[in-house]
């Protein structure tokens, strides 16, 4: 039996199909290239519709504004075009002109027109307009994400911590992974103090934003005020480098170095800091002040007056620099001066046996014991035998630069008894006051201030020298 369709096709009863594959192949590669063209005729006349609709908006816009400027229809078309394509001086004018029409139009959307006109200033860094029109934006939807973010960002260049900080937290609650809230909201935390809470949110923004440098410096900063300094050493340091943040770096890392007495460390901090090219006066001089203050500390005197001389000239009233430079240009002329008030214990006691050794002329002289006192002082007992006398002369030296007093004089005057010594010798590179003076006048007790020590110490090796000399030949 067999069945016919418009006379095109047959096929039997038995289930041949063979007469049917051709055409439905056919049919199939016809509709797939029907379907194909169709689609990109449908994409070419969507891109140009697109186009065109765009151009007859702003076409029938600038149409209806040359008829009536204030056609707040045309307007918001204009806008939200401008809009969608972020020209901000555009956008701006718009939404400025829209914002002072709301009051006649009461159907306009008063907080979209506040909300854009805000942004547009805040692009265009207008700040005062900006915060004008976030302002009232707000009052009508006090929860909007972008005008708490930008009137948090306002209030944090204004120096209004508490605001900037209510203003972040509630865009924090309609965005909490948007990173420069997270940060700002962490940098208005630090400058109100509240080093702690801070800490958690600018961790966060950094893990969302790692190139932050000034974030990273200011979690460093955190850390420090938080006593965490071992945490706050490692990201300064990691800083030093940064040709921004770098200088900034290096003086607190120096800081921490010289606070901890690790003045190596803090000398290559501040001159790494001030290898840097671009440094703010403020932060310049401190540098060379604090690595002035640890090259004395390492006895580095000439390198000290170098650095401090720079600050002088830059600021002569800046902090102790005179008196710095005053007490210490005498002790880089004066080595052994230096010695006397700064060096380790061991040189310190050398420099004085050398002086018992040469204080009196033409003496065999014997030291028998030597003692430090708590003053970091020291006291030596030696025999002196001289063509014209003999006896046990008790030298009492003090590094103190200030004044001595009665009773350290006094306090002298007992040890020479216990040691049944018959003079005292009581040095200082300072002075004595007018009640040791008078303590002393009818006691066997020499005092040596400052200008007979400086005599003595220009003096001492040469002297040493001549009496070791002495020595040998007899």
């Amino acid at each position: 039996m067999c069945v016919c369709i418009e006379e095109t096709c047959c096929f039997s009863d038995n289930g041949d199909m063979s007469g049917i594959i051709p055409i439905l192949a056919v049919t199939l590669v016809l509709g797939l290239g029907a379907i194909i063209v169709v689609s990109l005729m449908g994409r070419s006349s969507g891109r140009g519709k697109r186009v065109k609709g765009r151009d007859a908006i702003m076409k029938e816009a600038n149409k209806k504004l040359a008829q009536n400027p204030r056609d707040h229809e045309a307007l918001l078309a204009m806008g939200d075009i401008y809009y969608q394509e972020k020209t901000w001086d555009m956008v701006f004018r718009t939404y400025e002109t829209l914002s002072e029409m709301t009051t006649s139009h009461p159907t306009m959307d008063e907080f979209l027109i506040n909300q854009r006109c805000g942004i547009a200033a805040m692009k265009l860094n207008q700040p005062n307009e900006a915060y004008k029109a976030l302002s009232t934006a707000i009052t009508i939807d006090p929860a909007d994400f972008e005008a708490n973010y930008n009137l948090g960002s306002l209030e944090f260049q204004r120096k209004n911590y508490e605001k900037a900080i209510q203003h972040f937290q509630k865009a924090r609650v309609r965005d909490p992974e948007h990173a420069p809230t997270l940060r700002g909201l962490g940098h208005s935390l630090f400058k109100t103090k509240k080093y702690k809470e801070a800490l958690a949110f600018i961790r966060k923004a950094i893990d969302l934003a790692p190139d932050d440098k000034e974030s990273l410096y200011t979690l460093a900063e955190c850390y420090f005020e938080a006593n965490q300094t071992e945490q706050a050493l490692k990201i300064f340091s990691h800083l030093r480098p940064d040709p921004v943040m770098g200088p900034n770096a290096c003086l607190f890392s120096g800081t921490i170095n010289a606070n901890q007495h690790q003045f190596e460390k803090a000398i290559e901090d501040f001159e790494i800091g001030l290898k840097h090219t671009a440094i703010k006066p403020e932060v310049l001089i401190e540098l060379k002040y604090r690595l002035a203050t640890s090259y004395l500390r390492q006895q580095e005197i000439g390198k000290a007056i170098t650095l401090l001389r720079d600050v002088q000239i830059a600021n002569p009233s800046y902090k102790d620099t005179n008196t710095l430079i005053s007490r210490y240009q005498e002790l880089n002329a004066n080595k052994n001066l230096q010695i006397y008030l700064m060096a380790p214990q061991a040189d310190f006691i050398a420099l004085c046996r050398k002086i018992v050794m040469g204080y009196y002329q033409k003496a065999k002289v014997k030291i028998t014991n030597i003692s430090v006192n708590k003053s970091d002082g020291a006291d030596i007992l030696a025999e002196v035998d001289t063509p014209k006398w003999s006896d046990v002369v008790m030298f009492r030296f003090n590094r103190s630069q200030g004044s001595v007093g009665e009773l350290i004089v006094r306090d002298f005057h007992s040890h020479i008894k216990e040691v049944k010594a018959g003079k005292g010798i009581c040095i200082t590179p300072g002075g004595f006051s007018e009640e040791a003076k008078r303590y002393t006048e009818a006691r066997l007790i020499d005092l040596i201030a400052k200008e007979k020590l400086t005599a003595i110490l220009n003096n001492v090796d040469a002297r040493a020298a001549k009496t070791a000399a002495a020595s040998a030949k007899k």
